[in-house]
Order: C-alpha cells, then sequence, then structure tokens
C-alpha cells in the first residue's frame, strides 16, 4: 500500500509562513527598526545567562504568556528568538494568527544557539546591573 500522507513537516510549513532572518540579518533588522521589541521567548533562566542586548523576556512556557504578548505596542516591529528556534516559531505563528501584522512580526533562524556560535552582541543579567 501506497503511503500517499503529506511529507512536510509541520515546522517547515509554520515556518514558511512567516518572516524569517538569519541572525545577522536580524541583529540588522533591529539596528534599523527604531521602534523594534525583541523577545526573547525562553525561561526566566536562560534569559539571566545570556541574552541579546535590549531584549525581554516572555516566558513561552510562563502562565501569562499571551496576556504578555498581548499587552505589547501594537505599532512595534517584533523580533523573535528562542533557543534553537521552535519556541520563536510558535510565538510568531501565535502573534500572527492572533492579530499582529505579520509583516512586522520577525523570527530569528537558528536561535541563540546560532547567535552565540556567531559571536554577535550578548547581554547577561551580571553586566545589566548597575555598578556599585
Amino acid at each position: 500500500m501506497e503511503d500517499k500522507s503529506c511529507k512536510t513537516s509541520r515546522w517547515r510549513f509554520l515556518k514558511a509562513q512567516l518572516n524569517n532572518l538569519l541572525p545577522e540579518d536580524f541583529w540588522q533588522a533591529i539596528l534599523r527598526a527604531p521602534s523594534s521589541v525583541i523577545i526573547d521567548v525562553r525561561t526566566p533562566a536562560e534569559f539571566a545567562a545570556g541574552h541579546l542586548p535590549d531584549a525581554i523576556n516572555i516566558n513561552y512556557f510562563g502562565e501569562s504568556f499571551w496576556e504578555d504578548i498581548c499587552s505589547l505596542p501594537p505599532d512595534a516591529e517584533y523580533f523573535i528568538y528562542c533557543r534553537s528556534g521552535r519556541r520563536s516559531i510558535r510565538t510568531a505563528t501565535l502573534m500572527r494568527n492572533g492579530g499582529f501584522d505579520n509583516s512586522r512580526v520577525f523570527n530569528m533562524e537558528g536561535g541563540w544557539n546560532e547567535w552565540k556560535n556567531l559571536k554577535l552582541p550578548v547581554t547577561t543579567v551580571e553586566n545589566q546591573l548597575p555598578s556599585s
């Protein structure tokens, strides 16, 4: 019996509907967007260990995740990332389906793992604390 099921992975299908940028292009787009909001959807512990400069942490697994997303300003450009790309794909898809302007929502391909491999700018909670 021939298998006639769809061979397209769900992730590939979801990702194809988004604005995906490689880390270098993601960073350049952030620098060009004065009203950008950088959203790290990893856990608070992952965020504390290192994140993109000026990123805010909205934990994908947090109880108030969707409420936090909905409280964001409607006219901003959104740059979303996670560790490897799955949570950010889900978040960008939820935002698109939830009424955010898809042309203003960007997903970073490869996530934090790829960002670090490329040695792009990183901030940690420790170096955000005021010096005494």
